[in-house]
């Protein structure tokens, strides 16, 4: 019998001495592989990825979680720039009880997904970067996008995230923007503004150019063909730097991880879930 745990937990974090929000999943199942540590976009909860871990393989362990400043994590006095933010996940994921994950990120946390990747390479096994690119150095949205981006007004003002979703997510939401309230529904709380800023702040100056040939871990990248905030290109600019990536275009924009959630979950799964994969050494923490 399937036992399913969706709850939030507390974690104190030994020395930087903040709390976090972690959702955890625990549904024993026939993967055998680590539990999958998921990295939301800018100013979303956690609860932002209930399309996706809703039609998600039950063999594959889920663990969610709120960054400093967002959904049901506490602001912290300052920013806290992305190399802080990956040593943060890897003491939450250490005190969960987990020695090794799988990561996958979207958007802004696909920078942090980077980031994690890179600082441990013998704990993460496999890494999935869904419509993100290398920070500071990419090929950037147009003004009017990046403008829009700049606050997390979307997020508590309904009419305007109608009257934005078609610009700054293409896609599906061209034609039915609606769909973008439908998906901040479910948020148990508005992002603060300023834990929307400093989230901003952690991506001044960050890039994962340098690193990125570095990382070792398989990687899958998932991209659309019409998304506005990260143009494709650069998901193609991260498959040729990236040493075992394989790179997946799918027809809709932004948010297709979770308006597509159904097509895109399988390409997730077998990636995962392959049998025989090899997965490095797990050996002393990195973190």
């Amino acid at each position: 019998m399937v036992r399913t745990y969706d709850r939030r937990t507390r974690s104190s974090q030994h020395g930087a001495g903040r709390r976090v929000a972690a959702a955890r999943r625990i549904r024993p199942g026939t993967g055998g592989g680590p539990p999958l540590l998921l990295c939301n976009g800018i100013g979303a909860p956690l609860e932002a990825f209930e399309p996706f871990t809703g039609a998600l393989d039950p063999a594959i362990e889920v663990v969610r979680f709120d960054v400093p400043g967002v959904g049901g994590s506490p602001v912290p006095p300052l920013p806290y720039p992305f190399p802080r933010l990956a040593r943060l996940a890897g003491r939450m994921l250490a005190q969960l009880g987990y020695d090794r994950f799988d990561v996958l990120g979207i958007s802004w946390g696909g920078g942090l997904a980077q980031q994690l990747a890179f600082q441990n390479p013998r704990r993460c096994r496999r890494l999935v970067l869904v419509s993100t690119a290398t920070g500071s150095l990419m090929v950037p949205a147009t003004p009017r996008v990046l403008l829009r981006m700049s606050t997390g007004r979307r997020y508590r003002d309904p009419a305007h995230n109608r009257r934005v979703a078609r610009d700054i997510y293409g896609g599906v939401l061209r034609h039915q923007p609606e769909l973008a309230e439908h998906l901040i529904r479910a948020f148990a709380r508005p992002v603060s503004a300023r834990g929307y800023l400093y989230q901003l702040v952690a991506g001044l100056g960050w890039t994962s150019l340098p690193f990125l040939p570095l990382i070792r871990q398989p990687t899958l990248i998932l991209a659309g063909d019409d998304d506005p905030i990260i143009p494709l290109v650069n998901a193609r600019i991260m498959a040729a730097l990236l040493s075992a990536a394989r790179l997946h275009v799918y027809p809709d924009g932004h948010l297709g991880l979770l308006t597509r959630a159904r097509e895109i979950v399988p390409i997730v799964e077998e990636f995962l879930l392959a049998a025989g994969a090899a997965s490095p050494h797990v050996g002393v923490p990195d973190t």
